[in-house]
This record gives C-alpha cells, sequence and structure tokens, in this order.
C-alpha cells in the first residue's frame, strides 16, 4: 500500500478512495498566486513584530503602565495561536478561497480598528480579533502554493514564503520604530488597509479551490468545539505564562503556576480528545508518518532559533550599545538583503539535494554562526560588524526553512494540505513564543552570575580596583568622596554591561550547541528524491 493511500484510511479516514486529481492545475499561472498569497501572509507576519518595539508609545498614549502595554502582543499571538489549526475545517465549510479573503477582510478591518482605539482595552479587543483574521492567512496561503505547484516546482514556491516568513520579522522592528519616531503608533495598523485591499482584489481573480477543496455548508456544525476549547486552554495559558513568567519569577508565583496548569491540562485533554475524534480540529494523527512528525518538530527548533535571535540582536544593541529603535532595526536590514539573494538558491537546491542534506547543511551553517556571534558580541562592537553578524545568523536560514517545509508535505494525499500547513505554521509560532521567553530569562539569569562573580574582583584590596579607582576620582574632580564616589559607581556600571554582555554570549553559545544537536534530528528524516515521490519510510 502506498504512503498516500495509507493516509488517506487511517489519517484522513474518507469513505472511499480519494479521487485522481494530478492532473488539476490553477487557472492562473502559479507564480502569479503564490505572489499574492505571499502578499497578505507577508502582511501578517510583520504585524508580529512591527508593534514590539512602538509598546512604549502605545501604553504611554493610551495611559497605561508598559507591563499592560505587553498585552498587545499577547493577546494577539494567543488568537493567532488558536485559529492555526482551523483553517481545515473553515476551508470545508466555506472553501478554501473564500476562507482566505475572509480572514484578509477580518485582518484588514481589525488594522483599522486598532489604529483608532481610544483606550487599551478596546485595542487588546481589535487585536484579538486581528489575531484571528491573521492566523487564518499563514497557513492558507502555504496550502495554496503546495496545490498550485507540482512537487518538483514546490522547493522555488516555498522560497517565497520562507521569504516572507523570515524577511517580515526581521524588518518589522525597524519599519516599526522609523513610523514610530517619525509619525504615530497608530501608522503600524493603518499600513495595513492598502495591503489588504490589494490582497483581496487579486486573491479574489487569481485563487480558485482544487477539486479536492469540496465546500459544505453543513460542516459549519461539525466544528470540533471541545478541541477548539482545549486549544484555546492550552494557548492561552502557555501563551500568558511565557510572557509574564520572567516578571513574575516564574513558578514561584501563583498567577504563573495556575496558567503553567491551564497550558498542561489542556495539552493533554488536546491530544487525547483529538487522537480519538473521527473530525478532529488538529489531525494528529499525521503524527503517525515519521518524516512529518521530525518536520513537525524541526520547524519548532527553526521557529525557535530565528525568533530568539530576531530579539536579542536588537535587543543588545539597544541596552547596551545605547541605539535607537530605529538604528537597531537598520543594523539587522544587511541579513534580510542576504535572505532576498540565498533564498533563490535554497529553492532551487531542494529539487537538487534531499531535504535532510540540505536542513543538515543549513543546521551546521547555523552552528558554526551561532559560535561566532557568541565570540564577537562585546561592548564595543560597530555597527558594521553587528549588521554582519545578522548576516551569518540569516544565510542558513533558507536551506533550513524550506527543506522542512517541502519535506513536510512529501508522501502525504492533497487531502491533507491543510491539516499539514496548519500544523507546520503551529508548531513554528509556539517554537517561536517558547524560546524567545526562554532566552529572554536565561539572558538574565546568566548575566546574575557573572555579575556576582565580577563582583567578588571589586574588593579595594585588589590593587587593579584601587588603580582605577583612584585613576576614575581623578576624572571626576579629585580623590575626596564625591570623585571617589562616582568612580566606585563607574566601575559598578561597567561591570554591570560586562556582565549582561557575558549573558548574551552564553545565550548564543546555548543556541550554538542546539543547532548542532539539531543536525542529528535532520538525518532521522527520511531520504528522499529530490522533486519526486514519498521519501523511503515516511510512514513508520
Amino acid at each position: 500500500m502506498r504512503v498516500g493511500d495509507e493516509l488517506a484510511e487511517t489519517a484522513v479516514a474518507p469513505k472511499a478512495a480519494p479521487e485522481d486529481h494530478s492532473a488539476w492545475k490553477p487557472i492562473a499561472n502559479p507564480w502569479l498566486i503564490a505572489a499574492t498569497v505571499a502578499l497578505a501572509a507577508f502582511m501578517e507576519v510583520l504585524d508580529t513584530s512591527i508593534a514590539n518595539v512602538a509598546l512604549p508609545h502605545i501604553a504611554g498614549n493610551l495611559g497605561a503602565s508598559t507591563d499592560q502595554g505587553t498585552w498587545v502582543l499577547t493577546s494577539y499571538l494567543v488568537s493567532n495561536a488558536i485559529i492555526l489549526p482551523v483553517g481545515g475545517w473553515a476551508s470545508s465549510v466555506i472553501g478554501r478561497r473564500n476562507f482566505f479573503m475572509l480572514c484578509i477582510v477580518i485582518f484588514t478591518v481589525s488594522s483599522f480598528l486598532c489604529g483608532i482605539a481610544p483606550s487599551l482595552p478596546i485595542l487588546l479587543l481589535c487585536r484579538v480579533f486581528q489575531g484571528i483574521g491573521g492566523g487564518g492567512l499563514q497557513p492558507m496561503a502555504q496550502a495554496i502554493m503546495a496545490d498550485s505547484f507540482e512537487e518538483k516546482k514546490r522547493g522555488q514556491a516555498f522560497a517565497l514564503y520562507g521569504l516572507v516568513a523570515v524577511l517580515a520579522p526581521s524588518i518589522g522592528p525597524t519599519i516599526g520604530g522609523w513610523i514610530t519616531d517619525n509619525y504615530s503608533w497608530r501608522w503600524i495598523f493603518y499600513i495595513n488597509i492598502p495591503v489588504g485591499i490589494l490582497a483581496l482584489v487579486l486573491t479574489q481573480r487569481l485563487v480558485q479551490d482544487p477539486p479536492w477543496i469540496k465546500a459544505d455548508r453543513r460542516n459549519l456544525l461539525r466544528l470540533d468545539y471541545i478541541g477548539l476549547g482545549l486549544l484555546t486552554l492550552a494557548m492561552g495559558g502557555l501563551q500568558i505564562m511565557l510572557d509574564k513568567g520572567e516578571e513574575n519569577d516564574w513558578f514561584s508565583s501563583n498567577f504563573i503556576r495556575t496558567f503553567g496548569a491551564m497550558f498542561v491540562v489542556g495539552m493533554i485533554g488536546l491530544i487525547w480528545w483529538e487522537w480519538q475524534k473521527k473530525d478532529p480540529l488538529m489531525n494528529l494523527k499525521l503524527f503517525k508518518f515519521k518524516n512529518f512528525a521530525i518536520c513537525c518538530l524541526l520547524m519548532m527548533l527553526v521557529g525557535g532559533v530565528l525568533n530568539a535571535a530576531t530579539v536579542l540582536q536588537p535587543q543588545f544593541l539597544q541596552q547596551l550599545l545605547g541605539y535607537t529603535a530605529t538604528n537597531a532595526g537598520m543594523a539587522l536590514t544587511a541579513g534580510g538583503i542576504a535572505l532576498v539573494i540565498v533564498m533563490p538558491a535554497a529553492g532551487i537546491a531542494t529539487g537538487k539535494f534531499a531535504a535532510r542534506n540540505l536542513a543538515a547543511v543549513g543546521f551546521t551553517f547555523f552552528a558554526g554562526a551561532y559560535y561566532w556571534v557568541s565570540t564577537h558580541v562585546t561592548l564595543d562592537m560597530s555597527f558594521g560588524e553587528a549588521s554582519f553578524l545578522r548576516v551569518i545568523q540569516m544565510i542558513p536560514i533558507p536551506f533550513c526553512f524550506i527543506s522542512i517545509t517541502n519535506a513536510a508535505y512529501v508522501g502525504l494525499p492533497k487531502e491533507a494540505s491543510n491539516q499539514v500547513s496548519g500544523i507546520i505554521n503551529f508548531s513554528r509560532n509556539v517554537g517561536g513564543s517558547i524560546f524567545i521567553a526562554v532566552t529572554g530569562a536565561l539572558v538574565t539569569n546568566r548575566s546574575l552570575y557573572h555579575q556576582s562573580r565580577l563582583a567578588e574582583h571589586m574588593q579595594y584590596a585588589n590593587p587593579q580596583y584601587q588603580q582605577q579607582s583612584h585613576a576614575l576620582a581623578g576624572f571626576f574632580g579629585g580623590p575626596g568622596g564625591g570623585g571617589i564616589n562616582m568612580a566606585h559607581a563607574s566601575i559598578y556600571q561597567q561591570l554591570n554591561q560586562q556582565a549582561a554582555a557575558m549573558g548574551y554570549m552564553d545565550v548564543y553559545r546555548m543556541l550554538c550547541w542546539m543547532s548542532c544537536a539539531m543536525v542529528l534530528c535532520a538525518f532521522l528524516l527520511s531520504k528522499n528524491r529530490p522533486g519526486q515521490g514519498a521519501p523511503e519510510g515516511a510512514a513508520h
């Protein structure tokens, strides 16, 4: 029995064997379709990061604290994560193209409402609706691309999608910082309106549903409401725990323990319910196929490493080197340019080399890049050096992202494409949320560790400390009380900065070792013939 047939019977479980639609081709040029859906996906992915640098302005303008302002991000991420797996069901009710267009409308209208929001509670409510609209755009865009191209050209199509998924969060802080500094934070939402209208018109004209996407309004009552409730419980608990964990000292806080328990209970219940459900919200039986399961794990790690690095570097530049939000974003621009250059080559390579080999090469470069970064993140780093560090972090991403995305679809029937894209994107988003929180906490913890170690040398009996203190006291006006106190304060400030820099070095070194482990995981993928058929042993 072929792998696709087995999945059709066990995971998708239709009443009859799937029809042969291998001869179907979209009416419009596949590249026009890819560009159209990529435009909508780019708008959504950009919005996940563009608001980051504007949070202090939003909070101040709406009379909220900085901590309250972070809910602008949390509310969006929670609703976005919840809606990601719903695309398969929604497509079965109104069709995939109609669902994609509905998501564009919801996202665009919500963006306008976010821009005119007069208070923080109203802004948060609008962000929830914006996340609902945005959550359907990424997986549907990826599924539309997968079905519009024949297998041997999918890698090139996913190169375009990968460019969107990786470039948008990279340039988001730059665009958001520039708009906020020169205009108003409200314009980071208004800019979605013309893009959304254009994407809606192009989608209506160019995109069509393939014959295996059959819309039936009777499916409206077949939504897995229990599964959706458990998913909401799990993702809400996870996101709030991650966002507020460090602020509340993690599990020493009853607040964090409560949301941690919500996540555990919700996730266990979700897995149990979805596994035995006939028409599940998330088809977890796809994980019976080894290749797909490994791809989800690898995509979670890729999303985690990418998002963590995108947050860590501008944070380092702003906190320790004094960069403005705009300049910190500009330091990431060279990485985006490198991505544009490398991405097409990586897409072509997927048609010539086995996915696991490309992924292994990408993770090897990741390991080397993060080791290099861990030795060059210093307090005297120039703007050019910061840009170069971003470039070497971006170059491996296309080889990992495209090969893993492409491998996730190989050997599975076309009828499962909506579920595959939803779960893959869900894995990437969850990985990003986890890694951003964990690496942020690790930077703080390692900085405190190095601070305590360096403070051991701040003893007046230490000759070097005496020499430095007296030299600075002379600079500040003499060896009297005022001068020596200012000298001690200056040395302590330098100590804190150096300890923080060493904390960043430790975290980048951790990402290096994690990338080494990902190289080994890549070889767990079954070896496929590039651009053809299913990999050997993909089902077990």
